[in-house]
């Protein structure tokens, strides 16, 4: 493993500093955890590798093992682990960061908010992602394309490159991070052999450039940042994707529903007796039955005899077994199943209930957010600190019920935004407001004395 204190053996010398950069990328595509992040990011985009690579096999009399291309081989991905990394990280980060001072969100760019989700979508389905501040925005980069460089002393991230190829014929490209400034690389393969060249040379992450509609433009100042301008943003204390440790579970129900698929197209309700066929392998067999199935059609000499029987495929064993494997899926991934929510009328403390599991795991992604965001926030050289509001469902009509029965106690004002936020309209509140005040005063100029309250009678 190659860490800053082997970089810093190689300052100065502009050859031994890019056979460093690349060996630095090949190591780390050749890592435990890069190998997991590609793995998980593939369960991400619903290309589940167990499903997708399982090949039925079929066997020879002679015990030989071939592929069976006569049956259904469905291979039915579920999507289990992107909806709870979505759910996890948009339950946080759905509604944006909040912030104490009215202008950092518009320092921080009107695409922050944006590529902050992005960045925890990333750090929860590969372990960490990469925030880049450059300059006025923030850039995402993940274990799939960048390298990074820790500090052996203190495990501080120092450096990284940024590599892409489009495939293995192709040149390979990558920018190297450093505190001082960045460094563009490429290498080309020819005979078998890598061959390196410096691109563009170290430049400051901050540059003044100048030119004229003749001239080229070129620039003649930068500076950089007090520390190193790429966070990373870790989705979990152990540092490892959501996907460690769940992936059989998700590959157990893929199985089992592909197999349920390929057990109703094989027997079509109905099952084969052929007598007199000892000598046929399964390989024979599966041809027999493939066409069968395609020319509706047996024939049979005067030894042989083909007797076809229904058959009902058992369906109960089979989908309990699936429920319960969701539902554990579920629990192992402390999500929330809005379909028992949704089977039935629920109380709010019954949805705050099915809440619980997952609040106390955002909780602890929420320190490894705020801890991104701190650090994002000196590199910018804005002093402010981040909240969030969280998503969730909720009763609506035990809520709305719940406001207007304390509304004699509470202030108009927050009565009315509770209301709002209750319907999702949080951010009319000043609108409404304004609304309100003028009715009030067309109602006292038509009822001057309506608020004055009347004497009780007898009086």
């Amino acid at each position: 493993m190659l860490t800053y204190q082997d970089l810093l053996k190689v300052v100065g010398d502009d050859k031994r500093k890019m056979d460093f950069v690349y060996d630095l990328i090949q190591n780390h595509r050749g890592s435990p955890r890069y190998n997991d992040a590609v793995l998980a990011d593939e369960y991400a985009r619903n290309l589940n590798r167990t499903i997708i690579q399982y090949q039925k096999l079929l066997y020879t009399i002679s015990g030989k093992a071939v592929p069976d291309n006569y049956s259904a081989n469905y291979k039915l991905c579920s999507n289990f682990f992107d909806l709870f990394i979505s759910q996890e990280n948009q339950f946080l980060l759905g509604n944006g960061v909040k912030w104490e001072k009215e202008d950092t969100k518009t320092r921080l760019g009107k695409d922050f908010d944006t590529r902050l989700q992005e960045c925890g979508y990333e750090a929860l389905c590969g372990g960490v992602a990469f925030g880049f501040w450059n300059y006025d925005h923030l850039e995402v980069l993940h274990l799939r394309n960048f390298a990074d460089l820790y500090d052996e002393e203190n495990g501080a991230l120092m450096a990284g490159a940024k590599f892409w190829q489009v495939d293995g014929t192709k040149p390979l490209r990558a920018t190297f991070y450093e505190i001082d400034g960045y460094t563009d690389y490429m290498w080309t393969t020819k005979d078998g052999k890598s061959e390196g060249q410096i691109l563009h040379d170290k430049r400051p992450y901050k540059v003044i450039a100048r030119g004229t509609p003749v001239d080229e433009e070129y620039i003649y100042d930068g500076e950089n940042y007090d520390g190193f301008p790429i966070c990373p943003l870790w989705g979990n204390k152990h540092r490892q994707s959501e996907l460690t440790g769940r992936r059989s579970a998700i590959d157990a129900y893929d199985l089992i529903k592909s197999g349920f698929a390929n057990d109703i197209d094989d027997t079509s309700q109905i099952y084969w007796i052929i007598q007199n066929a000892g000598g046929m392998d399964e390989i024979d067999v599966a041809k027999f039955l493939n066409r069968i199935k395609r020319q509706k059609v047996a024939i049979a000499d005067e030894e042989t005899s083909v007797e076809a029987h229904r058959i009902d495929v058992p369906t109960e064993g089979r989908d309990s077994l699936l429920d319960r494997l969701r539902g554990d899926l579920f629990e192992a991934f402390m999500a929330v199943d809005v379909k028992n929510i949704a089977d039935g009328a629920v109380t709010a403390t019954q949805i705050e209930a099915a809440y619980k599991p997952l609040n106390i795991k955002v909780d602890k992604y929420e320190f490894c957010v705020i801890d991104f965001l701190q650090k994002i926030l000196k590199i910018a050289g804005i002093d402010d600190n981040p909240t969030f509001e969280r998503s969730g469902l909720s009763n609506k009509t035990e809520d709305i019920t719940n406001v207007l029965q304390a509304s004699s106690q509470l202030p108009s004002e927050f009565v009315v935004k509770k209301l709002l936020y209750i319907f999702g309209d949080a951010d009319q509140l000043d609108e409404v407001m304004k609304m309100k005040q003028a009715e009030d005063e067309e109602r006292l100029e038509r009822e001057p004395f309506a608020n004055i309250p009347r004497p009780e009678s007898g009086e």
